[in-house]
């Protein structure tokens, strides 16, 4: 059963290869002609040396005029034969990195479109590994296949035609012989693939494991977690060395083994030539045998390469079947041909009766409503794992509600045509996550001009606008860094000149002052109050800080995914704020 579905994924997997290939068919054609004729011409070239063999009659009766000419077509041939395999090297080689390109180019578009719930669930080293390393050894057995499969296949018939053609009784001793190699090949091939799966597995896992402890190192270090670290790892590189070597060990048996068979073959064709030459009294000459030694070798030697080529293709299939799988995985439903489009927002937002949940056997969210109307300021406040930052990312449409309805400017966001409220979303919404997301590719000018490079704004726009902010929240001295540069601080900044840049109606933000010291804390809370009053923006934030809560006109608590309570700011700040304090306390 287990071989049957290994045999069953390979040629789904080949199918699927096959749907990439189609695109560059003339280079293919191109190609196969070439090794025909590079195939042709080399074994061609045994009948000239041993014509030339038979010119040499005896001791001192050697015809020199006959040999030369040989030796000028011979030349001509050897020379035709190295341009035809050039461009053909040059053709398979065009051919596998456009299709490697085109793979890689579907799978980052593939990752550009899935649901974020796909992203969170899966390890982020492992889908790099699968767009890299995995695509890297499909290339390297897809060129192969191309250089060796095609050459090998055309040689093996070509010669089989060549000999028969010489001496038919010979070659019926050869081709009798053939079946042990196909079949010690086709036995270790099966038990390779199994382990190239386990290998290309693991490595991934490798992949993600040193990701995650690279970019956490700092939280390593002060955990005193190196031991367990280099454990994990050191478990992983195990596992990864025991697989890499038994697929290495039985794809090393191929190549021992059909030599073996294919000097059988040799020594065969050797002992029945000669006794050929003494049998027929010169009607198979030496230079027939000679000849008929130089097509045996090279009609074995193709299996030699065709088994190696069979144990990459093995490793490539199974590299194939993790990034399809990555390339297959389903994106968001399509727009519905009568989907709304949504040309402006102001920043009301209702939620009706929402459930949502991260996998379905642990609940978060449930039977949840709320009505934010334009203008209000609304502070949310509950324990950790409450739900407070999936709610955020409920009413900005990052994650997706699995049941109930969301309503944008009252129209349901399942009606909405999604390319169009993607674009509202990037303009209307301001997004302040506590993870900063912001790209270490590029500056933090660029990171806070990021939200407009849609707009059709002159630079000079972008980059007056992005000052702007940057001088309002004192980091103009950072716009030419990275952020890999920056205090958590600095980023947190950042992260929220960037959402307001736009001049969004409404303001989504998680902890806007969790890494600020006080001065830079009442900086934002400064900034926050104007744009909603003199603005009119509606601001719906996280916050554990019962200041940052008192500036609101409204608090949520939350508790296991429910509104707890529903507070509102009377005008007295002072009071708002030392209610708020024994909330949290009770929390």
């Amino acid at each position: 059963m287990s071989k049957q579905k290994n045999m069953t994924g390979q040629i789904a997997t080949l199918k699927k290869v096959m749907h990439y290939l189609k695109h560059y068919i003339p280079i293919l054609i191109l190609s196969v002609v070439l090794a025909t004729v590079t195939v042709a011409l080399t074994l061609y070239f045994p009948i000239l040396t041993g014509r030339a063999i038979d010119l040499i009659l005896d001791k001192g009766n050697v015809d020199f005029p006959g040999i030369l000419a040989i030796a000028k077509e011979g030349a001509i041939v050897i020379g035709i034969t190295a341009a035809a395999q050039w461009i053909m090297n040059m053709c398979n080689n065009r051919m596998t990195y456009n299709i490697v390109r085109d793979i890689r180019r579907d799978a980052f578009e593939r990752i550009e479109h899935l649901p974020l719930s796909y992203i969170d669930s899966h390890s982020h080293g492992d889908m790099v590994s699968r767009i890299i390393a995995d695509v890297d050894t499909f290339a390297d057995g897809l060129l192969m296949g191309f250089t060796q499969l095609f050459t090998g296949l055309a040689t093996i018939i070509g010669t089989l035609l060549f000999m028969l053609f010489v001496n038919v009784k010979i070659t019926v001793v050869v081709v009798l012989l053939t079946p042990i190699s196909l079949f010690v090949a086709g036995f270790i091939a099966k038990k390779t693939y199994s382990m190239f799966q386990l290998q290309t597995q693991t490595r991934g896992e490798q992949t993600a494991l040193i990701e995650e402890m690279v970019g956490n190192q700092k939280v390593v270090q002060a955990f005193c977690h190196e031991k367990e670290a280099l454990g994990q790892f050191a478990d992983v590189n195990d596992r990864l060395q025991k697989y890499s070597l038994r697929a290495t060990f039985f794809s090393s048996l191929v190549n021992p083994s059909t030599r073996f068979v294919n000097s059988l073959v040799y020594a065969a064709v050797g002992i029945t030539g000669a006794l050929a030459v003494i049998l027929t009294g010169g009607a198979f000459s030496v230079g027939n045998l000679s000849c008929f030694l130089s097509y045996a070798n090279q009609y074995t030697k193709p299996f030699n390469e065709i088994s190696g080529v069979v144990t990459e293709l093995q490793n490539a299939l199974a590299c194939a079947a993790r990034f399809f799988e990555l390339i297959e995985a389903k994106e968001e439903e399509p727009d519905a041909a009568d989907a709304y489009q949504l040309k402006q927002a102001d920043g009301t937002v209702d939620i009706d009766h929402v459930y949502f949940s991260y996998v379905p056997e642990q609940k978060l969210i449930e039977d949840f409503n709320l009505h934010v109307q334009p203008g209000q300021r609304i502070a949310i406040v509950g324990p950790t794992g409450c739900g407070k930052t999936t709610l955020l990312k409920l009413l900005g449409m990052i994650d997706r509600q699995t049941g109930g309805k969301l309503f944008f400017e009252e129209h349901d966001t399942e009606d909405l045509w999604k390319d169009e409220f993607a674009d509202i979303r990037r303009r209307k919404i301001g997004f302040v996550f506590q993870d900063f997301y912001l790209m270490d590719s590029l500056s933090v000018r660029e990171n806070i001009m990021l939200p407009k490079i849609l707009d059709k704004k002159s630079a000079k726009e972008c980059m007056e606008e992005s000052q702007k902010y940057a001088e309002q929240f004192g980091i103009t001295h950072l716009m030419n860094k990275k952020p890999y540069e920056l205090s958590g601080g600095e980023k947190q900044r950042v992260a929220i000149s960037r959402a307001l840049i736009n001049n969004p109606d409404l303001i989504l933000a998680d902890e806007p002052t969790g890494n600020l010291d006080s001065k830079s804390g009442d900086v934002v809370i400064h900034t926050l109050s104007h744009i909603n009053r003199e603005l009119g923006k509606t601001i719906v934030m996280v916050t554990h800080d019962p200041k940052m809560a008192s500036y609101c006109s409204r608090l949520i608590l939350l508790k296991d995914g429910m509104i707890l309570e529903d507070m509102r700011n009377g005008g007295d700040q002072e009071a708002f704020y030392q209610e708020i304090l024994g909330k949290m306390k009770e929390l």
